[in-house]
Order: C-alpha cells, then structure tokens, then sequence
C-alpha cells in the first residue's frame, strides 16, 4: 500500500505543531489535518477529525460540567478522554477559552509510527483498520483514562506539523444522532485511512 505520506515528511524532520488551542473547535479540526500525533512514540498523521462545541446538543459540554466532562471546559490544549459505550478510549483535544466546552475528536490516523506495536494492540493485520475510527485509535495509541486532562505540548504527547499544507475535505459528523446537520467533520483528501469515505 502506498503512504499519503511523502518520503521527506518524516517525523524527525517536523517541529512542533503551531496551533492556537485558543480558537475555535471548527478552526483547530482543521489545523490538525496534516500533524503528527504522536502518544509515548507511537502514531501518525491525523487523516480525520470532529470539532464539537457546547452550544450544539452532540457535544459532550452542551449539559453543563460534570465529573466526566470536567477537562473539556478547558483550559485549552488539553486531552480529554472518555470511554464510548464503556468499551473504547476516545481522545479529544480541548479548545477554547477555558470556562467554553469545546474540543475535537481525533477520528482517524495514518500510522507510521510504531506500527508493530499498534498491530499487536488491535490483532489486525491492515494497516488500514489500525486507527480508522476514535475506538480502534485509542486501542493502537494505548490511550486510556490516565491521559484525561493532560497537556498535548508534553510527554506522553507529541504534536508535530505538517512540512505541507495539507488538502482538506469537510463532511457531515457520523455516530451522533443530534445536530446530524453540521458538516463539522474533516479529512485529509484522498486518504485511504479515514473512518468513513467523504461525500
């Protein structure tokens, strides 16, 4: 299979990510497309992300702070993790003011780095499925509840940008049933590793 990462875009070459978490969640979505996002030395390039805010009923911060959503009100640059259905560790960069429940989820990545490591995570042979969905990511990168809260401009985490601009598709968010309207998802165009293909 061939990368949709050119040769030259090796991570060794990158430097870090220059991305106001201070935006907005629909300006950051965008902005990831393209990095490198790394968790203890273990990922890719993020290929697809959602951008959530509490002013819409699918985001996590539309109900008020909670103990479980208390990270997502920021401050920004922050991990916020949670656990869908009870089974998958879902990774969320915070955006923002803090005090504004707001994020993005990190949908899908192009992995390229520490790929033995993530197939023995997920017990998958394509490279394809390794991080296609915030589910299978978060078993390949081995994020957990411990994560929730964490800085995304240190260790564990590294967030490295692109030496290209990326081209960007935009879609509708999938797996929510509210505010199903908003094309506030994003990809990186012609990636075979996204979740689901754009429209």
């Amino acid at each position: 299979m061939r990368s949709q990462v050119s040769s030259h875009q090796r991570t060794a070459k990158r430097k870090q990510a220059d991305i106001d978490f201070g935006a907005s969640s629909l300006a950051v979505a965008k902005q990831l497309i393209g990095t490198i996002l790394l968790v203890d030395g273990v990922g890719g390039v993020i290929v697809e992300t959602e951008a959530y805010d509490e002013s819409e009923p699918a985001s996590h911060g539309f109900v008020g702070p909670s103990i479980r959503n208390a990270p997502l009100f920021g401050p920004p640059g922050r991990a916020y993790v949670y656990r869908s259905y009870g089974i998958h560790w879902c990774l969320n960069i915070v955006c923002r003011e803090a005090g504004h429940a707001a994020g993005v989820l990190i949908r899908a990545l192009e992995p390229t780095t520490g790929i033995a490591l993530m197939l023995r995570r997920r017990g998958v042979a394509d490279l394809r499925l390794l991080c296609s969905g915030p589910g299978r990511l978060g078993q390949a990168l081995g994020v957990s509840g411990v994560l929730n809260g964490k800085r995304i401009d240190r260790a564990p985490f590294k967030l490295l940008g692109p030496l290209v601009k990326p081209g960007i598709v935009r879609g509708k968010r999938i797996g929510i049933t509210k505010a199903t309207e908003r094309t506030w998802r994003f990809g990186l165009n012609g990636s075979v590793f996204v979740s689901r293909r754009f429209a």
